[in-house]
């Protein structure tokens, strides 16, 4: 018989087996040697009292035992002699597409701008102690795309657009944890990321299909309103039956492309701020309740939302015992990001703190037609490295200082590797951004005491939340209307915020491919 209860632990006990069973069995009114088998399903911390205990909820197995269900891996067969399908974009879209299509027996084909996730460290040092950017290979473009040097978080709201449970599963028959199969903020790390994502690709060739790096996309190959293909570097021609786009939040030259073929794109809402960087010790204390979380409870993350003047100001990607990273991705401008590694223990929390950008605040750049968020954006990121030395050093105030409109005469320290210069932010950002920002961090400090310090940094500028253009898709056949055989995908196409959602984004297309290559 299968029984799943909630049981609640002391953080010292949540990892230990012998006190989860012993919780089990007295919660069930067993015997400890009646229990055959027991699996967590769910883990999570509550720390809403003095004392932070774990919440689980396990299956107790009694007179039966625990069935694994078969490996997906080990359900995959040979697709090198199948139909070709392009995947433009090696991120968790692109490469989870290419594996569902794999299991749909279509042959997937991935292109990718950037380099190989290893060669790819190369630039992101250039980029940190050198302040160099490659537009092809940096924080946001290469294999693996955005999130794998920029944390690796799994956790997604997107429970309706797909099957987590298959997508985490695939990340554990690559390398990842268990564990994250039953966290309730799972978390792979920057350190560890590379490789899983390596052990995809090394999947994707096995089984038939193909990666080529540096290969960047530069025109589609279209007729009569269907798309035939693409070219890459200019003069390389790649076809198949269908074009899976899954380029990522910050490839603008592919939505100048796309507007160039006059295919449709359209406006959409993002957001904008800056990223803010506090001591993980001074979050543990106010998150926990105590004077130091101690070994067994995970650095602490907090997640803050409030209205100011009719749009929503809140915390975006939080790192627990993270680091701020340069995310730019072309020269002459500054983005930041956060990443955490595995272990979570570097001494700084950082999170963006963004204001929602709404189509109709665009009227400044309405001039660009489609294209105005975009500007928009670009502007305000051109602005920050324009107040600087032509490195990747990012403007800061203290957190104090921002809110009362003053340069800061010093700096807290930080985990941004280039570096940081005072910098008026309130001056530097527009002007409606950065009074919705001051109100709404007001807020978070009556909402979380402590939150508001002259210890945190306000580094600019958290420009890349999501993209300011979507390419309108079909709902039913995930194809866009005005193109056949084109499958928008993703963050770059408006479909996806983070790697799960991206990740079962490019489930779902991958499955709308094999509807439209079978009807064929």
């Amino acid at each position: 018989m299968l029984h799943e209860i909630d049981i609640k632990l002391l953080p010292a006990e949540a990892k230990d087996e012998t006190a989860i069973r012993r919780k089990a069995a007295s919660k069930l009114q067993l015997r400890e040697d009646q229990i055959q088998d027991l699996r967590v399903l769910r883990r999570s911390v509550d720390a809403r009292s003095s004392q932070p205990i774990f919440l689980l909820r396990v299956a107790v197995y009694v007179g039966e035992s625990y069935q694994a269900e078969p490996a997906i891996l080990s359900q995959l067969k040979s697709v090198a002699d199948r139909p070709s399908v392009l995947i433009v974009g090696a991120g968790p879209a692109g490469y989870f597409a290419a594996m569902e299509l794999i299991e749909q027996g279509l042959k997937p084909i991935v292109l990718d701008r950037g380099t190989d996730v290893q060669t790819r460290r190369r630039d992101l040092r250039a980029i940190q102690q050198f302040g160099q950017v490659n537009p092809h290979s940096n924080y946001c473009f290469g294999e693996g795309g955005a999130g794998t040097y920029s944390d690796g978080k799994l956790y997604t709201r997107s429970h309706k657009r797909g099957t987590i449970d298959k997508a985490m599963q695939l990340l554990v028959e690559h390398g990842a944890s268990s564990e994250i199969l039953i966290d309730a903020h799972p978390h792979i790390g920057s350190n560890k990321l590379p490789n899983i994502v390596a052990n995809i690709r090394a999947t994707i060739e096995h089984y038939g299909g193909e990666v080529h790096f540096d290969s960047y996309v530069t025109d589609f190959i279209l007729h009569q309103g269907r798309m035939l293909g693409v070219v890459v570097n200019e003069n390389q021609e790649h076809r198949g039956e269908a074009v899976i786009l899954a380029t990522g939040h910050s490839a603008r030259d592919i939505y100048y492309l796309l507007h160039r073929h006059q295919i449709a794109i359209e406006a959409k809402p993002f957001a904008l701020g800056v990223r803010i960087e506090h001591s993980q010790q001074l979050i543990d204390r106010i998150q926990y309740h105590l004077p130091e979380r101690g070994e067994h409870l995970p650095a602490a993350s907090y997640k803050l939302v409030t209205q100011v003047a009719g749009r929503g100001v809140f915390s975006f990607c939080m790192c627990p015992g993270g680091l701020v990273v340069p995310a730019a991705t072309a020269p002459g401008e500054i983005v930041v990001n956060g990443m955490s590694l595995s272990r979570r223990d570097s001494p700084y929390a950082n999170s963006g703190t963004v204001v929602a950008i709404e189509v109709e605040d665009l009227l400044p750049f309405a001039q660009h037609g489609v294209f105005a968020g975009l500007e928009f954006q670009r502007s305000v990121e051109q602005a920050m490295f324009n107040f600087g030395d032509g490195s990747q050093k990012a403007p800061t105030q203290r957190l104090t200082d921002f809110v009362k409109g003053k340069i800061s005469s010093t700096l807290p320290d930080s985990s941004y590797i280039p570096g940081l210069v005072p910098a008026p932010l309130h001056e530097l950002l527009p002007a409606a951004i950065y009074s919705r920002l001051k109100q709404g961090v007001a807020d978070f400090g009556r909402k979380m005491k402590g939150y508001y310090t002259e210890e945190a940094n306000v580094i600019g500028t958290e420009s890349r939340t999501s993209s300011p253009i979507r390419i309108p898709r079909n709902a039913e056949t995930y194809m866009h209307d005005g193109v056949q055989g084109l499958f928008p995908c993703g963050e770059g196409a408006g479909y996806a915020g983070g790697i799960i959602s991206a990740a079962m984004d490019g489930q779902n297309v991958a499955k709308g491919v094999k509807g439209f290559v079978g009807n064929r």
